[in-house]
């Protein structure tokens, strides 16, 4: 690709790196690929080109029902849930290290894929994903309970038990980040799974299928199901033999997901939903720094990350001088093919995201925002969109409510830190939030005011195995990531036995 004036390339015939042979399209179950029950496939696209990589099972309703027999099977009669901790951590440390050993094929398939830069795939999101393995490895063998003192002539302890058939839905925009972040906890605590990767990003899942039957996870463990929301995800959230589901992906279908639950057993449900992440920066703030904080917020993987820090709030001594700055920096961001290292944002994931995040630009220019710079396409093939920066957004505006998933940021002004708060809290989301000040107090105050469960003070998108992730109000509930993570994969048990001739109680 050749660099064009603005910093943004057009998808050229070659590729930067050789393009990966797609090995595995078929459904697993049982611990064997299988195809679907009505002989269905379905295309997946190259963001870079529009193109279709190769046909992929379509799993349905009858396929989930296989999946979640050999779920079940495994759970109520197999190895996994009764090898002692320690046994489980050695699978998943295999596990691990054959991921390392593919760290490449796995990057270029979610670059192919999904549009994410190869280069940071195979450096960052690979490794991390055989990192929270690792991490989780070592609590599988420190899952305790406790002894409990009662007030009467009984004793009492806990007993921390794994929850079942744990269903995980994974989106497309972090495709083997997001999925080991619930398999990870899920495998140590000793559950088996169903996991249903997004539509738009099915061949990872399938390849990491394959490196668990060659660590030694026992058959019926782990199993994937390739298809669409509407079918191959609804029956998992329908299914009564699924003791509980793991969601990641949009507030609306994280609604979905619990009527689903609610209307079938009542299954326990964990959801990590959108966002509108605010990230407020102050007038003692570094400006060149914080520019570079505010676009790396947006544009890092192409802004198709759900806590994006979509809403930048500047306080009004810098304004003028970080929207200079901004226009500067947003110009220098290069758009083009994810396997070439020099590029720095990819495809959108999909045609149908493209076009959305286009509609969006559309509303924020009709509804009188004024735009610094981008908001046009890239190229003409792919899924490419200009690092879109508006000024003059009012808070009532679509662009400053809906979460875009895209390369948009809205840029508001305000005066006091007062103001800022008020500002930031308003809206549906409580994800993430980012504040940029050399004030401890300030930082202070305003991390503890903030609803939304993660507040990154001079940084952003500093995440962590050990660091609980999750969110407040419409983004949704329970932790991934950390100990807590772990257990939401666990049932606590009590179990009480009687004193008899005690000394003391």
């Amino acid at each position: 690709m050749g660099g064009q004036s603005n910093g943004s390339s057009a998808c050229s015939e070659e590729s930067f790196v050789k393009m990966p042979t797609i090995k595995f399209t078929k459904l697993f179950i049982n611990g064997e690929f299988v195809d679907s029950v009505s002989g269905k496939t379905f295309e997946t696209i190259d963001p870079r080109t529009g193109e279709v990589i190769t046909r992929v099972a379509e799993g349905d309703k009858e396929d989930v029902d296989l999946a979640v027999k050999a779920a079940r099977a495994a759970f109520d009669h197999g190895p996994w849930p009764r090898f002692p901790g320690t046994e489980r951590g050695k699978i998943m440390l295999k596990f691990a290290d054959l991921i390392d050993e593919h760290s490449e094929e796995l990057a270029k398939l979610d670059t192919v894929d999904a549009g994410k830069l190869f280069s940071f795939g195979k450096a960052v999101d690979i490794p991390l994903v055989a990192q929270t393995l690792r991490y989780y490895a070592g609590a599988a063998d420190k899952i305790h309970g406790e002894v409990l003192k009662m007030s009467r002539e009984l004793q009492a302890y806990t007993l921390l038990e794994p929850f079942g058939v744990v269903g995980h839905i994974i989106p497309w925009n972090f495709p083997s980040t997001l999925l080991f972040a619930k398999v990870a906890p899920s495998l140590a605590a000793g559950c088996t799974m169903v996991i249903k990767p997004a539509e738009q990003t099915p061949l990872s899942a399938l390849y990491y299928a394959h490196l668990a039957k060659l660590a030694g996870v026992p058959d019926g463990v782990l199993n994937v199901i390739t298809g669409y929301g509407e079918t191959a995800g609804a029956a998992i959230t329908h299914h009564m033999d699924i003791d509980k589901v793991s969601f990641t992906g949009s507030t609306e279908v994280g609604r979905q997901v619990m009527q689903a639950a609610a209307k079938s057993n009542l299954k326990a449900v964990s959801l990590e939903l959108g966002g509108k992440s605010p990230l407020l920066i102050f007038d003692d703030a570094d400006v060149d720094k914080a520019a570079d904080l505010a676009l790396l917020g947006i544009l890092f993987n192409k802004g198709e990350i759900c806590v994006a820090s979509s809403r930048v709030f500047v306080q009004e001594g810098i304004y003028d001088e970080l929207v200079k700055k901004l226009k500067e920096k947003a110009k220098d961001w290069t758009v083009g093919d994810p396997f070439d290292p020099n590029v720095r944002q990819g495809p959108q994931v999909d045609k149908a995201q493209y076009e959305k995040i286009l509609t969006y630009i559309e509303h924020g220019k009709r509804e009188g925002a004024t735009l610094l710079t981008g908001g046009k396409p890239v190229g003409k093939k792919g899924y490419y969109i200009e690092p879109t920066v508006f000024t003059d957004v009012k808070d009532d505006m679509l662009i400053a409510t809906d979460e875009i998933f895209g390369p948009v940021m809205s840029l508001m002004k305000f005066k006091t830190i007062e103001e800022g708060i008020e500002r930031a809290n308003n809206t549906k989301y409580g994800l993430a939030a980012g504040i940029v000040t050399k004030n401890i107090d300030v930082a202070n105050t305003v991390s503890r005011s903030i609803r939304a469960g993660t507040i990154w003070i001079n940084c952003y998108f500093a995440f962590g195995d050990d660091v609980p992730f999750g969110g407040y109000k419409m983004s949704g509930f329970g932790k991934d990531y950390g100990l807590q993570a772990l257990h939401k994969f666990l049932h606590t048990k009590s179990v009480v036995t009687p004193i008899y001739n005690s000394p003391w109680l």
